[in-house]
């Protein structure tokens, strides 16, 4: 198994730390504090990241590899670990690094939007939830329950399914919401394939779900469908 935290075995970086890398680094460092983090390209970014993982070496051509295996920062950190490990170079505790830094991104999210009334923070809501699914490689269906004031009580995954399939059940969803006294909820789930566009099954499972709710008072907000391309809301869409 290839060490995270060793270069030299996998032909990525010299562990011995050519005088030229240990320049960039220092270089580059000393450009994040000029300039600050938000000037930085991509890759960059990135490589500042892996140096907390790599203590020597250039990291340069791993953050390179790694966004042109997986397309973006977002879907980097958000890959899952298994998946980074195919990346050459990257071991487990840099995979873990970064879903590390995905999970304190995810839950930066979420406290935008747990102290305050959900509806009323739209863009952070929408924010966490491209965060949370858009690069999730399966489906996953997950429901935001909130309190009489539309504040979040919890954020659960009701189920995972393939790449273009999560069965859902309208009474796990109501059942779940009754045991928390949620008197309102938000559906989320993604489209592995990208696009967020509701198919036909979306719009008939979140039927059946705003029906199961009007009989026991939990009110459906919207659902929204996430893909890495944006964020469909039903209720935007007029389908519901």
């Amino acid at each position: 198994m290839v060490s995270g935290r060793s270069l030299k075995a996998t032909g990525v970086a010299d562990a011995a730390a050519p005088s030229h890398a240990l320049g960039h680094r220092e270089r580059l460092r000393d450009r994040a504090k000029a300039g600050g983090l938000a000037a930085l390209p991509d890759y960059e970014l990135l490589e500042l990241y892996l140096f907390r993982t790599f203590a020597r070496g250039d990291v340069k051509p791993m953050a390179k590899a790694l966004l042109a295996r997986f397309g973006s920062f977002g879907a980097v950190i958000g890959a899952g670990i298994e998946a980074l490990k195919t990346v050459p170079g990257v071991g487990e505790s840099a995979a873990i690094d970064l879903t590390l830094l995905h999970e304190a991104t995810l839950r930066a999210g979420r406290d935008k939007i747990a102290r305050r009334p959900v509806i009323s923070s739209w863009t952070a809501l929408l924010g966490y939830v491209r965060v949370a699914l858009a690069n999730e490689p399966r489906e996953q269906f997950r429901v935001l329950f909130l309190d009489k004031k539309n504040q979040l009580i919890a954020d659960e995954v009701m189920n995972h399914g393939t790449v273009d399939h999560a069965p859902v059940y309208p009474r796990e969803v109501m059942r779940r919401a009754l045991e928390l006294s949620s008197s309102n909820i938000i559906l989320l789930h993604n489209h592995p394939s990208g696009d967020p566009t509701p198919s036909r099954p979306d719009i008939e499972m979140t039927r059946q779900i705003v029906e199961a709710g009007k009989a026991l008072k939990v009110n459906v907000h919207d659902h929204l469908v996430v893909g890495r391309e944006g964020v469909a809301s039903f209720k935007a869409l007029g389908l519901f």
